[in-house]
């Protein structure tokens, strides 16, 4: 591509492109593609100019990237979403442009009979909103902007009432775009998060990258795993959570001829989907609809305010009627009316939120709603799961010990071969293990059944076979062990984990596994505490010993073993009713009862799809600081919310005072207030952290 260079700086270029016009998309082609390197810090371009300034820290590179770059490469056009904001902005400023334009040809061009025309047609909407509002037996913002410039027409002050229905529509214009973008910023953000995907094809089972996967290809979703792309049921049947899209509590039965929607959970089953839409179509404009109308998104500060907004319109109706009872002046009532509280606590106080979810998913947070950041703040109480939660995400396989005539490798070939289609960190250390040390499992069993917090069970050439904890082979499903090896069983490391294999109803292997304590556990624990954290709680269904050696290790005020998917719901239960704040962080799909009933639960990204899809709050797998982070990140959301409450009464409260005493005339009044809660709108959206 060419270009010439506009200006130079260390470390900073400005250059032009040489071509005619830059339309919007190629604006995003050329902006993702500098992202993409490496060597570039932040680039910026400008299509309206063909400009772009780009931070850097290898001039060289930069330059022969600018060099390299073509439109017509369709992997450059590969990086770039599906919405980037560009377009959104474009819309908002072409509107601002010609809302001023249209004001400046009013003012300096039109006739006074024509603007009074005008201002009488604009006014019509304005009384219309009202009358509408009365009808529906409320008192709103809409009665008051009505009064204010029908007043103003009556008196014959046209000037007046035309200013302020400019700077209505000005502050709804810009009010409108804060909001846009905010959400706009957020929903692009959110994302599916599959990286691959089971491919049938052959009559065999592939694991693939979900990027190579095209329309009319049939994919398998079993227990526990998220739906990644849009497609028709054309086998098996299955439970599928799709509380994301549609707010449904209860999960929706799909069959042969049903539709599945990309972004949501398989509960219970498995079924094959016929591909019809990639990249999971309409994702974008979901999750923006989830944003927008999802009660989640208000935390109990924000309703109180929006709510105390509501209620103060009658009141400042009052002080309008009763200023001009005593002053016996128009102006001075009339600028009463052009202030309100309700724009800037409805506008402010969802911004903050978005800006807080916007903020931790950049810090490695998902966040559905401000309701959870305010459950984190007050929380007294947080729940661990040990597993994949304060152990590493990724155990390892210390050794297996084979039973009876089994092979080692052929075990644990077995193992990985059932194992993989479920994603949890015991499965995943499993299925690793495997493929270090080169053993290729291919598809042998028949269909696989997943029993939530016990195992999988499955067949091989008409063989059951059982991989899971002792109780769910031995207790459950009655499995023995060969004749002669009690001793060999008996003597099992106790310092790992085990996991059990069973073929045909007898022991076959032991799979030995080592769960390391993650290294910032003991330091985040105390960190909590530090926060205002006061009871850390640990939750296992591991052994009594190990859950005690780990609880030890890294400080939990109380540990509980063996327990039950439904054990650690009731415990969450019985806290609440005690009036406890309880957080829970899980990563299983044994932790999904759990996760749902604690005030915000919080997963971890590596865990299983549907502990993600049932958590409040999902976090990196890399580091439990991430906590420290969201608790404070939490508090100071807290705080802004607070900050800004006081500042709209505050600030509204004396404009309504200085028009009363005739300081500040009508259209200043309302040039402050919107001017105010443009500012107010746009420090929301600053990061906290």
């Amino acid at each position: 591509m060419q270009c010439s260079i506009l200006h130079e700086s260390r470390g900073r270029i400005r250059v032009h492109i040489m071509r005619r016009r830059m339309t919007l998309a190629q604006a995003d082609m050329l902006e993702y593609y500098l992202r993409s390197k490496p060597f570039v810090r932040d680039v910026k371009v400008y299509d309206r100019t063909g400009d772009a300034v780009i931070l850097f820290t290898d001039r060289a590179k930069t330059v022969n990237a600018l060099a390299a770059f073509s439109y017509k490469d369709e992997a450059v056009a590969a990086l770039v979403p599906e919405h980037t904001g560009r377009a959104l902005d474009r819309e908002f400023e072409d509107k601002l442009f010609f809302m001023l334009v249209q004001r400046g040809i009013s003012k300096l061009i039109l006739p006074a009979p024509l603007r009074l025309l005008l201002s009488v047609k604009k006014a019509a909407g304005h009384i219309i909103e009202a009358v509408k509002t009365l009808a529906s037996g409320k008192i709103e913002v809409s009665l008051l902007d009505a009064v204010a410039i029908t007043v103003s027409l009556v008196r014959g002050d046209q000037p007046t009432a035309s200013s302020v229905m400019f700077m209505l529509g000005l502050g709804e214009l810009l009010e409108n775009w804060t909001h846009k973008r905010s959400v706009d910023d957020l929903a692009r953000t959110m994302s599916l998060g599959v990286e691959k995907v089971w491919l049938r094809s052959g009559g065999e089972d592939k694991l693939v990258p979900v990027s190579t996967i095209a329309v009319g290809d049939e994919i398998v979703v079993r227990t526990g795993s998220m739906i990644p792309l849009d497609g028709k049921v054309i086998d098996g049947e299955a439970e599928v959570n799709q509380a994301t899209l549609t707010g449904e509590a209860l999960p929706v039965h799909k069959c042969s001829g049903s539709y599945a929607y990309a972004g949501t959970v398989v509960e219970d089953g498995s079924c094959v989907i016929k591909v019809d839409r990639l990249t999971g179509g309409g994702k974008y404009d979901r999750i923006v609809k989830m944003i927008e109308e999802s009660e989640k998104l208000k935390s109990e500060v924000e309703s109180r305010a929006s709510h105390l907004a509501d209620k103060l319109v009658p009141y400042c109706l009052g002080a309008t009627v009763l200023t001009y009872l005593l002053t016996r002046n128009a102006t001075k009532a009339v600028s009463i009316l052009m202030v309100d509280f309700s724009c800037a606590l409805k506008l402010a106080m969802p911004i903050s939120v978005i800006s807080a979810m916007r903020e931790g998913q950049s810090l490695g947070m998902t966040i559905k709603g401000g309701k959870f950041l305010e459950a984190v703040a007050d929380a007294d109480t947080i729940i661990f799961d040990k597993t994949g939660t304060l152990t590493h995400s990724e155990p390892r396989v210390a050794k297996v010990i084979p039973f009876g005539e089994n092979d080692e490798a052929e075990a644990l070939r077995l193992a990985a071969c059932l194992e993989e289609h479920y994603p949890h960190s015991i499965a995943n250390a499993v299925v690793r293990e495997a493929k270090e040390r080169g053993l290729i499992h291919e598809e042998r069993h028949s269909e696989v059944q997943y029993v939530v917090a016990h195992g999988i069970a499955s067949s091989i050439q008409g063989i059951k076979v059982l991989i899971g904890s002792q109780h769910f082979v031995f207790e459950d499903e009655g499995c023995t062990l060969p004749k002669g090896e009690e001793k060999k069983f008996d003597e099992l490391p106790e310092e790992y984990s085990h996991l059990f294999l069973a073929v045909g109803g007898e022991l076959a292997a032991v799979i030995c596994i080592e769960d390391p304590i993650r290294e910032e556990a003991r330091e985040v624990l105390d960190g909590l505490r530090g926060m205002g954290i006061s009871k850390i709680v640990m939750m296992t269904g591991d052994s009594e010993r190990t859950a005690k050696a780990v609880a030890g290790l890294v400080g939990a005020d109380e540990y509980y073993a063996e327990v039950l998917p439904e054990d650690k719901a009731e415990y969450i239960r019985r806290e609440r009713q005690q009036g406890r704040k309880v957080i829970m962080v899980g990563d299983g799909v044994n932790d999904s009862p759990a996760l749902s009933e604690a005030d915000a639960g919080i997963a971890i990204s590596s865990g299983a799809a549907i502990a993600r899809e049932v958590a409040d709050i999902t976090i990196s797998a890399e580091d439990l600081t991430c906590l420290l982070t969201l608790r404070q990140l939490s508090s100071e959301l807290m705080k802004r919310i607070g900050s800004n409450y006081r500042f709209i009464m505050g600030f509204n409260t004396g404009l309504m005072a200085l028009g009363a005493f005739g300081v500040l005339a009508p259209t200043t009044s309302a040039f402050l207030h919107n001017s105010s809660t443009l500012a107010i709108s746009v420090a929301s959206m600053r990061n906290y952290m």
